[in-house]
């Protein structure tokens, strides 16, 4: 009998029409691929229903011709009269085209380079057209460019009527060679032949609560609508069937990582810390300026944390320049003052060098050692350094992954402080409390992030917020600029480096293009070396260098041995230079807004006005020139990152592939934040309130089997 645990790969032994062995396998790996399955026999009915229409079309009422409007979206089925390719002047291009009617008008549909399209439209076939129609005033009819197109069958063809036409018809987006009309076929096949009822997931009280639909009633109607259901509704998810499948999805995540959050609590700490008048006084001498108020509150509520019985688990988030690394420093003294060893691991060597620097200055009145531990760091060298950390003669290490891939063992390692946290994965973060016995652990990040956010990727920490910058810090002005004045620019920067300030100039270096990026930002800082600035030191610094190479060449930047900076996103966060105040970016629409952010944070650091110019080709996208407006109108790092949120998506913005957060189904974390504010507060009732029933723990063990819950089992 067909389930929803059937295994895709078996499809074709249930004798559905058209899905044959090969079918099925193209199916499963299909599946395996969106849903993160590294097996395709592991693909399921269940994961196959997820994949819900891109959006749906009433086709029980299509637009006839006569009654279309300029400018306006809409669906036409219509019959091919005459078509062909037409080549256009220079031969690179070629445009498909044909001319339709549905009896009492014509219509012209063209497509550009699609000239397959001849073989799929011969004389007489019938095919329903949606996109925007426009009114050629020269020709008399409407005409639409690359519409979406669904041939239809003959009209002997008993699918014709049920599923296709004359009803709310799902849209589905190209799944590997699978068209939308042939997947409309197999979720019609599927569906009709699973058990009329689906076990239900979530507890009956749960559903009946919160008003939701059943998940048989969900997955059905989700790609099949009912006859009278408004279309408008499906198309912007906010359908029963879509709400409930979004709160299902939600409801699991919040499930999850509230089960391992409680789960971190019963962990045992190691000797307790104490706060005595001894202690205080060692923070308060290394600090080298006054605390602000939401530095205090945020060293408050971490020294509750740490003189607790549970170890710490806390979130440190903070705006560029509001303090962050001194407050994390404070819980490293009291740390140490209480004959514990701390440690920060930082994602870059650049950052975890400044780091160490930073933390030698702030510190040197102390008698604690502090150490600095790289994976460029000398054999002989690192084998000095892991001796002294396990014999516990060191007191404070600085460092980046070296710290959790070399040999590294801590005498008594009390309080992990991760720098930029996103960075790094979920089992690193776990690997770093490995080290000792439950340490407390800090998470610092100067990346703002939006409640949603937060609520899933750090929704087992406790947070605190440093919403205030330091009193003397001005804010940038920022500025979008086209090519066409790049000369005034430069002008400009010279008038600031005349003036004794300093300037860096940023290249993006994508993934994909890492290799011509790199050229780029080599040969613009030769250009700007030999023929722009020929009377200023310029040096250049990038994430290939040697580390060696980079410490010189930031050394001479901080010492004004070097006027200008080119450089990668290397210096994207941490970077300390107080002189600069100019910050050039460079193709300025390739960067995340969040990414602009950080790198407009690495001026303005001093008492000078400084300036961030955004250097942007806009002859690509009216999107990008959009979104880079956002950075002129606001330096509030939660406004733009909630931005960047809504246009990026939550995996692009956080890195959230690499930290451990599922890629979502049907749920949108922007869209949805009022569902998952729900979800979470049923999810948190019945793991606190209802803990000990034996439907929570049945739940518990649902979550266990479950790979892409693999989060829940981390720390």
């Amino acid at each position: 009998m067909l389930t929803l645990s059937t295994p895709l790969i078996e499809l074709h032994h249930h004798g559905l029409p058209r899905i044959g062995k090969k079918t099925s396998e193209s199916l499963a790996v299909e599946i395996a691929a969106i849903t993160a399955q590294a097996n395709p026999y592991k693909s399921t009915v269940e994961d196959l229903l997820h994949y819900l229409p891109m959006r749906y079309e009433d086709r029980s009422n299509l637009a006839r011709i006569a009654d279309l409007q300029d400018g306006v979206m809409a669906s036409v089925e219509v019959k091919v009269r005459v078509g062909g390719i037409v080549p256009l002047k220079g031969g690179r291009l070629k445009m498909y085209e044909f001319i339709a009617t549905d009896g009492e008008g014509q219509v012209r549909a063209f497509w550009w380079n699609q000239v397959f399209l001849n073989r799929v439209f011969t004389r007489g076939s019938r095919v329903v057209l949606y996109g925007q129609w426009k009114w050629n005033r020269y020709k008399n009819f409407f005409e639409v460019e690359n519409p979406e197109y669904e041939p239809l069958a003959d009209e002997d063809d008993d699918e014709l009527d049920v599923i296709h036409t004359a009803r709310r018809v799902p849209v589905y987006r190209k799944l590997g060679d699978f068209r939308t009309r042939q997947l409309r076929s197999i979720f019609h096949h599927v569906l009709t032949n699973l058990p009329e009822t689906f076990a239900e997931s979530l507890p009956a009280d749960v559903v009946e609560r919160n008003a939701l639909l059943g998940r048989d009633a969900a997955l059905r109607n989700a790609h099949f609508p009912a006859d009278d259901a408004p279309v408008d509704d499906y198309n912007q998810m906010k359908s029963a069937a879509h709400r409930r499948l979004i709160f299902e999805e939600l409801f699991w995540l919040t499930f999850a990582i509230g089960l391992r959050r409680l789960e971190r609590v019963k962990e045992p700490k190691g000797e307790l810390i104490e706060i005595t008048d001894r202690v205080r006084e060692a923070v308060r001498r290394i600090l080298p300026f006054t605390p602000t108020n939401a530095q205090k509150r945020a060293i408050k509520e971490i020294v509750a944390d740490m003189t607790g019985d549970e170890p710490m688990n806390r979130l440190l988030q903070g705006d560029v320049g509001s303090g962050k690394t001194i407050v994390a420093v404070q819980a490293m003294v009291i740390s140490v003052e209480n004959g514990y060893q701390a440690a920060l691991m930082a994602p870059t060597e650049i950052l975890a060098e400044q780091h160490a620097r930073n933390f030698k200055k702030w510190l040197v009145e102390t008698r604690y050692r502090v150490e600095l531990l790289l994976g460029s760091t000398k054999a002989r060298e690192k084998r000095e350094i892991q001796e002294a950390l396990k014999s516990g003669e060191i007191d404070i290490v600085v460092g980046t992954h070296a710290l959790i891939q070399e040999a590294v063992e801590f005498h008594k390692l009390g309080l992990a402080v991760i720098d930029e946290q996103h960075r790094f994965g979920v089992m690193q973060r776990a690997a770093i409390r490995q080290l000792g016995q439950n340490p407390d652990v800090l998470v610092v990040t100067a990346t703002p992030i939006p409640r949603s956010l937060a609520m899933t990727v750090y929704g087992d920490l406790e947070v605190s917020i440093i919403d205030e910058l330091p009193p003397g810090r001005t804010p940038v002005k920022t500025f979008v600029r086209g090519d066409d004045r790049r000369e005034k620019i430069y002008e400009f920067i010279r008038q600031q480096l005349q003036a004794g300030r300093q300037a860096y100039v940023v290249y993006p270096i994508i993934e994909e293009s890492e290799k011509l990026d790199l050229r780029n930002a080599t040969e613009m800082y030769e250009h700007l070396r030999r023929d722009v600035f020929t009377e200023f030191q310029v040096g250049l610094l990038h994430g290939k260098m040697k580390s060696a190479e980079k410490e010189e060449v930031m050394k001479a930047f901080s010492a004004n041995e070097t006027q200008i900076l080119v450089a990668t996103t290397v210096i994207e966060v941490g970077v300390d230079v107080p002189n600069a105040s100019v910050m050039l970016i460079e193709h300025a629409e390739r960067f995340g807004l969040s990414q602009l952010h950080q790198l407009r944070g690495r001026v303005g650091r001093g008492a000078a006005e400084s300036y961030c110019i955004l250097l942007a080709q806009f002859s690509k996208t009216k999107e990008a020139k959009e979104r880079l407006k956002i950075m002129e109108e606001t330096t509030d790092g939660f406004k733009i990152a909630e931005k960047d949120l809504e246009i990026r998506g939550p995996g692009e913005v956080m890195g959230t592939r690499q930290s451990g957060l599922p890629e979502f189904r049907v749920a949108n974390i922007v869209r949805d934040q009022k569902i998952l504010e729900v979800a979470k507060r049923e999810a948190n009732y019945l793991l606190t309130e209802r803990a000990n029933t034996a439907e929570t723990a049945k739940l518990i063990q649902h979550v266990r089997s479950q790979p892409r819950f693999g989060l829940a089992n981390v720390g």
